[in-house]
């Protein structure tokens, strides 16, 4: 990403960015020298961090084509977004059904702005992008940007990948999201992915490390509490397991991708 069209976007391309530097994980080119920079960081002390990303970007695909194919949602809520670019939500959704509608939120400022960059410059339609706080979940359900955009009263997909690992057990992480699922129509689903606590110390603290790059606090979890963020939906086969577990593509082998450190299931709204 060059710095003349960063700036004229009102980007800060001098500051590492989280959203960016998962593009840059990804394979994106939505980045910046000090946001690689602060990756190849991340990578030193974590070298699992590349694969991580990308299995944790393939089980957000596959959550998607089940949805908007199998189940006929055409309504996605992605909360903790980050840069819609290497095969997100719009680009899989909108494959199945072109009036797909998604609606990206994120906290950070800036990530919204590129967003809407990006979209603007992509000419993408039937997709938005507007700040919230995954903390403060009614403030998100209530918006008007949603209102206007999304009905809640039919099914909707809400997608939390890799973001509820970033809400303390003191913020109520658990609190959050049983608020956000009783919002939701009956048939609407939820899809949460989220850092376990299984690790080796020595991996554990790297991963945690690499986040402080970019201010952010990691909170893994014990499969058990995980799990519980599911409580009063139907749980989709096969449960709460590692991302590269979940309904794997037959035809293509991410075998090598790192998803051992987080795992990921779908729930049904009954």
């Amino acid at each position: 990403m060059r710095e003349k069209r960063a700036a004229s976007i009102g980007i800060d391309s001098w500051t590492p960015n989280g959203a960016r530097i998962c593009d840059y994980l990804l394979g994106g080119r939505e980045n910046c020298p000090t946001d690689r920079a602060a990756a190849n960081r991340r990578l030193q002390s974590n070298p699992a961090a590349r694969k991580t990303a990308q299995a944790n970007r393939a089980f957000l695909g596959r959550v998607v084509s089940h949805l908007a194919s199998e189940v006929g949602i055409g309504q996605f809520l992605d909360i903790g977004s980050g840069l819609p670019t290497r095969r997100s939500v719009h680009e899989v959704a909108q494959e199945i059904n072109p009036d797909a509608r998604i609606a990206y939120v994120d906290q950070d400022a800036a990530a919204i702005r590129h967003s809407q960059a990006i979209l603007a410059r992509d000419g993408v339609r039937n997709v938005i992008a507007f700040q919230g706080d995954l903390r403060k979940p009614g403030r998100i359900l209530d918006s008007p940007r949603i209102a206007g955009f999304l009905d809640l009263r039919q099914p909707v997909a809400v997608l939390m990948l890799a973001v509820l690992h970033f809400i303390s057990d003191e913020e109520d992480a658990h609190g959050v999201v049983h608020h956000l699922g009783g919002g939701l129509a009956p048939g609407s689903h939820i899809a949460i992915s989220h850092t376990v606590d299984e690790s080796p110390p020595e991996v554990g603290a790297a991963v945690r490390h690499g986040f402080q790059f970019v201010g952010a606090a990691l909170t893994p979890r014990p499969r058990a509490e995980i799990d519980r963020f599911f409580e009063g939906f139907e749980l989709l086969e096969p449960g709460v397991v590692d991302v590269c577990d979940w309904r794997p593509d037959p035809l293509i082998d991410d075998s090598t991708l790192g998803g051992r450190i987080i795992v990921g299931g779908v729930g049904a709204c009954p």
